[in-house]
């Protein structure tokens, strides 16, 4: 049944109903004194569709705006194409990019500039596997690498054999090596990581400070991480994040995280947008998402709110002076 509610006063909604307009309804009765109406909002439980269509008011320092990219084609995609069983092998051990994917890399580049999203860029975070970090420097980088440049570079020339020149840590934002977005972990040797001391040769200027090992002490050959732990591994992911500074961050992680850490998210939403999050995601494919801190978990002040009243002034509005005056109503 709708809730009929005859009021003054302000009124808060909750998530289980939405107002509906009934400009015609009849049954409200005015007494002939009343100089107004009281305002009349008609109540009816909330459809699926309509808690699909809702909309969300968030403060903007409690939002993070996120880049969320897939590593471009390695070797083991193409493999693991052809015979499932070669994501066994460990001739495909922390697999590399493709010619293939170093060009899809390429084409990921043109875009993030044209598009201006690398200027807004204040972190990259990649997964410490070759052809993540591979994806990262090289979508996201400075330029090539020259001499007589004293910053060391993101990446040395020819790292897995790719033919490819060294790129500058040089006019791009830091990168920083994080575990926690590692694909599925256990018994793929292709998501098996190298030692940081032999990536830290490849990758200079890569952050591998978050890394406590400098073995891959997380990959078991007989264990494999289930899909519920990999959607668990992802939310204390996406929590972590608040702990940092910047409000708008690049991730390059894999297929099996993104689609599983996002699993949790969007149910809340219309049907489209939930397969927007939650779709698996190409090769180099590109999403931004904007994430809510709606639990108070970053600490972070409103850089861009501005507080008002300086100089202080009297700056009473009109609707709380009418308030005070029908003495119905209180200041807020």
């Amino acid at each position: 049944m709708p809730i009929i509610i005859t009021t003054h006063d302000p009124i808060l909604l909750n998530s289980a109903f939405v107002p509906i307009p009934i400009s015609q309804h009849r049954r409200a009765i005015f007494p002939p004194s009343q100089r107004s109406p009281p305002r009349i909002l008609r109540f009816s439980p909330r459809s699926d569709m309509d808690a699909a269509a809702g909309q969300g008011l968030y403060p903007l320092h409690r939002c993070k705006t996120l880049h969320l990219v897939r590593h471009a084609q390695g070797f083991h995609n193409v493999e693991g194409d052809k015979n499932p069983d070669a994501y066994l092998s460990y001739d495909l051990f922390d697999a590399n990019l493709t010619p293939l994917g170093w060009s899809q890399v390429d084409n990921l580049r043109k875009h993030v500039k044209t598009s201006k999203i690398s200027k807004g860029i204040e972190l990259v975070i990649v997964s410490p596997l070759l052809r993540t970090m591979q994806t990262a420097v090289g979508v996201f980088g400075g330029e090539a690498y020259t001499d007589g440049i004293t910053a060391p570079p993101l990446m040395n020339d020819n790292v897995g054999d790719s033919g490819r020149p060294a790129i500058s840590s040089l006019n791009c934002p830091p990168f920083i090596a994080v575990e926690q977005c590692r694909e599925h972990l256990g018994i793929h040797p292709c998501d098996k990581r190298r030692s940081i001391t032999e990536y830290q040769n490849m990758f200079p200027a890569i952050d591998f400070s978050l890394i406590e090992s400098d073995e891959d002490i997380l990959w078991k050959p007989d264990i494999r991480e289930t899909n519920e732990e990999v959607a668990a591994r992802g939310l204390k992911f996406f929590e972590w994040l608040w702990t940092r500074k910047e409000k708008e961050i690049a991730v390059i992680s894999h297929s099996g995280f993104l689609f599983h850490a996002l699993s949790s998210f969007g149910d809340d939403c219309h049907p489209t947008i939930k397969s927007e999050i939650c779709t698996h995601y190409a090769n180099c494919e590109l999403r931004s998402v904007v994430i809510i801190d709606r639990g108070m978990i970053g600490s972070d002040n409103p850089a861009t709110n501005y507080p008002g009243k300086i100089p202080a002034g009297l700056d009473l509005p009109s609707d709380i002076a009418d308030e005070k005056l029908s003495g119905n109503g209180q200041a807020n």
